[in-house]
């Protein structure tokens, strides 16, 4: 999209340069010195009160030479050794686990079982735990967090540094971040015309699910009948963290072209038009934040701005994509020919049709048409495939589990929130993007207001997702007529 306004650079990927998984032999000139002056020991337990505080040089310099590290192994470098060599100091954590042992055995007075747990937890915190709360408190030092996490993040995703004491500053720091970027530090703002370019050009780059194609989309998207909201934190002002977009429309929208089409956009809006706010598109700007809980809060506060405004709106619900169903189906045909030369996820009826239509009695015909998205251009084939794949997508969403939870991440975010799964939406998102990921279907997950709560809780503690009847009514038919 054409820039209205001058824009930074991209920061530099810290893998940019990718190097073996084996780190260099030669640490990069210092770093072990720099590590040494700006991680804090931990001091003894017993004086941990009076412990004189890093000087906040310490954290500039650590900030100034990991900036100026090249991409590569010297960042890499830097990251495992501050994971593996700053990390819980083993022999004191098992001399205060023996204690706390030591006061259960002897059934010493509560306080001095308290006092030594209290000291066991102290000595489970890495040394890094101090380096990463001095860098919180300076200027700027927060949002250097998030970008450092979303190294991490990057690097362990690409292998480019790996083991387990890294995985672990990798949780410790996720969840200090979850504490900094709590709801109480947290700025809801609205997005419109008269909103500072480079926002609207960082809302514009961040949109991961619907791209926007040109500033009169932009437009249309802030304008009338629109909605845009994000998060942004008080160290860090202005800058979009997680970003939603909302349609205000008559009824539950079931096609996201109908929403993002290509269309002047509207100078007024008739409020007594709206009744119901489709949540179409949320979005992480932010790598280093994935995991903090921001989303489910960003949706709530919308919710609430959206009440205080439009308090005719009575229906809540995201027009939603699927993504990963194609590449579930396609996997799902190719284990089933290998495994039993056939496949049983068709009626016989319609893989006759089918059949019939590509010319190929096996699945490899249909398997490249899926994952090409060529079938989309037989309307005869697309007419035979909606009813199969509606219930296969029912089931996919209803029906396969990761540890007892939905399978699909858009599904398991909402259905945690407290939605019902409410409708699947034959043709919902004809683009090229929508069609290879969910063969073009879209979901609506409603939230009932007054039942958000309890549905969370019956998701959370039971595993038991709250559907509308269309849904279950495609489970049944799935469970007659398809066999995994």
């Amino acid at each position: 999209m054409r820039r209205l306004c001058p824009r930074l650079g991209p920061r530099p990927l810290l893998w940019a340069v990718r190097g073996p998984r084996r780190l260099s032999s030669g640490a990069a000139p210092g770093m072990e010195e720099l590590l040494r002056r700006s991680v804090p020991p931990l001091p003894p337990y017993e004086t941990k009160e009076k412990a004189v505080p890093p000087a906040e040089l310490r954290g500039a310099e650590f900030v100034r030479f990991y900036r100026s590290l090249q991409p590569g192994p010297p960042r890499a470098e830097l990251l495992t050794r501050l994971a593996r060599d700053f990390g819980v100091e083993h022999g004191r954590v098992a001399e205060a686990a023996a204690k706390v042992l030591q006061a259960r055995e002897q059934r010493r007075e509560p306080g001095a079982l308290l006092q030594a747990e209290d000291r066991l937890r102290y000595y489970l915190n890495p040394q890094y735990r101090g380096l990463f709360q001095q860098l919180g408190r300076l200027e700027g030092g927060l949002r250097f967090l998030v970008e450092l996490r979303a190294d991490l993040m990057e690097g362990l995703a690409s292998k480019a540094v790996d083991g387990p004491h890294v995985k672990e500053m990798n949780g410790v720091l996720k969840n200090m971040l979850s504490e900094w970027f709590c709801t109480g530090f947290l700025n809801l703002e609205r997005v419109t015309w008269q909103s500072p370019c480079e926002v609207l050009q960082k809302i514009s780059d961040s949109e991961a699910v619907h791209p926007v194609r040109n500033w009169v989309d932009m437009k249309r998207r802030v304008g009338a009948y629109r909605r845009c909201y994000f998060f942004s934190h008080c160290a860090i002002p202005g800058e979009p963290l997680i970003v939603l977009h909302v349609a205000l429309t008559s009824d539950i929208s079931s096609s996201i072209q109908a929403i993002v089409k290509e269309v002047p956009p509207l100078e007024t809006e008739d409020t007594e038009k709206i009744t119901t706010a489709i949540f179409y598109s949320i979005s992480l700007t932010q790598q280093g934040l994935q995991g903090v809980e921001l989303g489910t809060h960003l949706i709530k506060r919308v919710v609430r701005e959206l009440q205080k405004e439009l308090p005719q709106i009575k229906a809540f619900s995201t027009l939603s994509p699927i993504p990963g169903f194609t590449k579930w189906l396609v996997g799902l045909l190719s284990s089933q020919a290998k495994e039993q030369g056939r496949n049983e996820l068709f009626t016989e009826c319609e893989w006759k049709e089918i059949s019939e239509i590509t010319g190929d009695s096996s699945s490899e015909t249909l398997k490249k048409l899926l994952n090409t998205n060529e079938w989309v251009r037989s309307e005869k084939l697309t007419e035979v495939l909606h009813s199969p794949l509606m219930r296969l997508c029912a089931w996919y969403l209803y029906g396969e589990k990761h540890r007892g939870y939905a399978l699909n991440p858009v599904a398991n975010f909402h259905l945690q929130n407290g939605s019902v799964l409410w409708r699947i939406n034959w043709m919902g998102d004809t683009s090229p993007r929508g069609i290879g990921a969910s063969c073009g279907m879209m979901v609506n997950y409603r939230y009932f207001l007054e039942e958000t709560a309890s549905n969370s809780a019956l998701y959370l503690g039971s595993k038991q997702v709250r559907a509308s009847e269309q849904v279950l009514a495609l489970v049944a038919q799935f469970q007659q007529n398809s066999k995994l």
